[in-house]
This record gives C-alpha cells, structure tokens and sequence, in this order.
C-alpha cells in the first residue's frame, strides 16, 4: 500500500468513525444504491445470465467475437440472445444474415431469430432502411439501448451477449448501471495500447463491481498455408505480460483469416467452426 492510499483509508475511517456507522452497514448502503439504478426487464423475458462484450476501441473485431461467442454457447444447447448495443455502428444483423422489421406487438417487440435460433436485436432491425444513419445524442442512444432491455420481449434465454460500442461513455455506463450484468469479455488487439486499454476498461469494471472474466485477443497473427510460417502483422503480442499484471485470464488468441470475413460478409457467421472459442465459452458458462 502507497502512501497516498495508506492517507486515504485513514481519512475514510476516520469519516466512517464520525457518522457512528458500521462498516458493513455502509457496504450494504453502497450494494443498495448501485441495485437502485437496475430497471426491469421487459414481463415477457426471463434471462438468467448477462454478459457484455466490450473493447477499448473500435477495429478490433468485437461483433464478431460477440456472434461467434453466442453461436458457440448455442450449438452447446443454450437458449441465447444478442442485444447489439452499438447503435451507431451495428454490425450483429449483418453478421447473421438476417433483417428487420421487428415484429412488434402491445406487449413489446420481438427479436429476430438467426437460421441456427440465435435472438437478435438491433438498431438496424427496426429502422426503415439499414442504412439510416443514426445521428442521435449520446442520451438518446443510451436510452435507446435500455429500451432493448425494457420493450424487448426475449423470452426464456439462458444467456443474453451485450454487444457494446468501443469504449466507455454513456452505453456502457447505461448497461452496467441499468442491467444485471454478470461479467465482461475484453477483445482487443496486439499493439503496444493494448495495456493502457484493458487497464481502463479493468478500472471501469471494478468501479461498477462487475468481473472481467477474460481477455480475447483478435488478429493476434497469420498463418501462411504454404509454408507454415506464423507472421505477427499487428507486432508481437504482449497479452501475457498484460494478463499477467491484470490477473485477468487470456481466453483466446484469434488469427488472421480471410475465410472469416468471406463467411461473415455473406452473413454465414454461424457456418464458422466452434474450437477458437470453445474455451471463452467455458469460462462464461455459469
């Protein structure tokens, strides 16, 4: 412990000594306060694990980790659903093939189904054209987003994926603070930012008391089919050094392969094979 912190514990005692409060009575005053911001589901969902999928910037292959995650969880029996979050940027439909409208109904509106059963909403899904831009304030995304959570009518799911925008501003705050979620995936790529990037989405995560359940690292190199030779494009990862000093695991490490941009631009990412994510998986099955 620094000095600076060792101060700073001792000022908080010293606070918590002057109110007359216990220490578990302020914890419990804290766990209430963060529960308050939570808002209800929509009455036609039961979702029992949330899941969010984030980054520290955008370019690093996300949505497709998030689609290649929940299609994975799917051929493993489970009901799953992806919530694209990235209303400005929404790539999920397009990876999935599928398209809108959302039918809607009194009760809410209903997510549209991928060929292999994987429930999708997304921004793209319920605006008249897909190439609409959506030229909106930072509120009224955040809001936007909550209403997939509040006026989608999921159903029975057993685990939702969040597919968020890079980042950490207002969406992820919005999810964090208004869904009940249980973990985070961190994606990212081998360059030298890469500490700096964990290191805040990390900070954000303990800030909002939520685990970071690993790292997944995309484009992390290339394999040449003729001769065999592993090329690092991007640089050499240093994800193991990063892990380490995080304490955050590292799921995966993701090559370079033209065949997944072919099958995810034909909107076939479900016809892509399981085993680069099969352990990411595991460690997010509660």
């Amino acid at each position: 412990m620094t000095e600076e912190e060792r101060l700073a514990k001792e000022a908080a005692e010293r606070v918590l000594q002057r109110s007359g409060k216990k220490k578990e009575d302020v914890e419990k005053e804290k766990e209430a306060q963060q529960q308050s911001f939570l808002v209800e589901g929509n009455p036609g969902s039961n979702i029992k694990h949330v899941i969010a999928v984030m980054s520290g910037k955008g370019g690093v292959g996300k949505s497709y980790v998030t689609s290649s995650l929940a299609r994975c969880l799917k051929n493993q029996g489970f009901k799953v659903g992806i919530l694209d979050a990235d209303i400005t940027g929404p790539s999920i439909p397009k990876l999935f093939g599928v398209k809108g409208p959302a039918y809607a109904e009194e009760g809410g509106s209903h997510p549209v189904e991928s060929k292999g059963g994987i429930k999708i909403m997304s921004i793209n899904l319920i605006l008249p054209d897909e190439e609409t831009p959506v030229i909106w304030r930072g509120p009224v995304i955040a809001g936007a987003v909550k209403q997939f959570w509040t006026d989608v009518i999921w159903g029975e799911l057993d685990y939702l994926l969040i597919d968020m925008p890079p980042g950490t501003g207002d969406v992820p705050l919005t999810v964090f603070q208004s869904f009940p979620v249980e973990g985070i995936i961190l994606v990212t790529s081998p360059q030298q930012l890469v500490s700096m990037i964990v290191n805040k989405a990390r900070n954000m995560a303990s800030m909002m008391g939520i685990r970071i359940i690993g790292i997944i690292e995309n484009m992390s190199y290339f394999s040449c089919k003729k001769c065999g030779e592993r090329f690092e494009i991007f640089g050499k990862s240093d994800i193991d050094s990063v892990s380490g000093a995080s304490g955050i695991p590292v799921l995966a490490r993701l090559p370079i392969d033209p065949s997944v941009a072919e099958f995810c631009d034909k909107g076939e990412v479900e016809a892509l094979p399981d085993e680069d994510f099969e352990k990411a998986a595991a460690a997010i099955i509660l």
